[in-house]
């Protein structure tokens, strides 16, 4: 082989292997990015997309993450009831109930969390300054549970209706009530520590990643414009132009 042919040989291969890395999009680790990029790809190719789009459509997937596995369909009710008061559908967009904010508490009680499995609870339990937080020997799940039967209790003795058949401006006084501390649960416990943690798990519902439950169809993403979870962005970094991308959940990296 000539020295010329040689070298036509040589750049040949950098020519593919350049031609590879950059179809590939410039992986680093393999799979992982540039699968990512292929996805960012695959976006302005309008026939991939509307295919996409049409077996989405033709082939509807259940959702066998909005099960419950925690409450009662009754306690589920009464929590759903009460989210979307703290969070209620508006102009902006869908309110805490269609966002499966209660799907999301229902999880979080059912698990590690909800039975307080990384805290100390040995005592002294001390009543606490307002800046330290609930010091009490009571688990999370227990403490919402208690919450759930103190609304229907205290809407039935002021209004002798359970709370999620009250009309909204009666269940917003309901709920006034408990985040004010007028109502005692038992052992004493003051409402206020329960619409708290309601209050809380209410907005993680609405904008947690869905994997987790709720943020239905990354509604709530979207209401904040939120892209949600992407490995990179390096095609919108490299883009003049202002991109707004949709939101992506963490399911989306894992195959399925």
């Amino acid at each position: 082989m000539s020295e010329q042919e040689k070298n036509n040989t040589v750049l040949d291969k950098r020519s593919s292997r350049r031609t590879f890395i950059k179809n590939s999009g410039l992986t680093v680790g393999g799979v992982v990015l540039g699968g990512a990029l292929g996805s960012l790809l695959i976006k302005d190719d309008k026939s991939a997309t509307t295919t996409k789009t049409h077996n989405h459509a033709a082939t509807p997937k259940a959702n066998p993450n909005v099960a419950l596995m925690f409450f009662t369909p009754n306690q589920y009710q009464v929590t759903q009831a009460a989210v979307e008061r703290i969070f209620p559908e508006d102009a902006n967009g869908p309110g805490a109930k269609e966002l499966n904010a209660a799907i999301y508490i229902d999880h979080q009680l059912a698990g590690p969390w909800g039975s307080n499995v990384k805290d100390y609870r040995l005592g002294a339990f001390y009543k606490a300054e307002e800046n330290q937080g609930p010091q009490t020997k009571i688990l999370r799940k227990d403490l919402f549970l208690a919450g759930l039967v103190s609304i229907d209790k205290y809407s039935n003795e002021q209004y002798e209706v359970d709370f999620k058949e009250l009309e909204a401006a009666k269940q917003d006084e309901v709920l006034l009530s408990f985040s004010e501390g007028k109502v005692e649960l038992y052992g004493k416990i003051s409402s206020s520590q329960f619409f708290n943690l309601l209050r809380t798990l209410t907005i993680e519902g609405v904008y947690a990643d869905p994997m987790y439950g709720g943020n239905n169809e990354m509604l709530g993403w979207s209401m904040r414009k939120y892209p949600g979870s992407r490995m990179q962005y390096v095609a919108e970094i490299q883009d003049e132009k202002f991109i707004q991308l949709e939101p992506q959940s963490l399911n989306s990296h894992m195959g399925h």
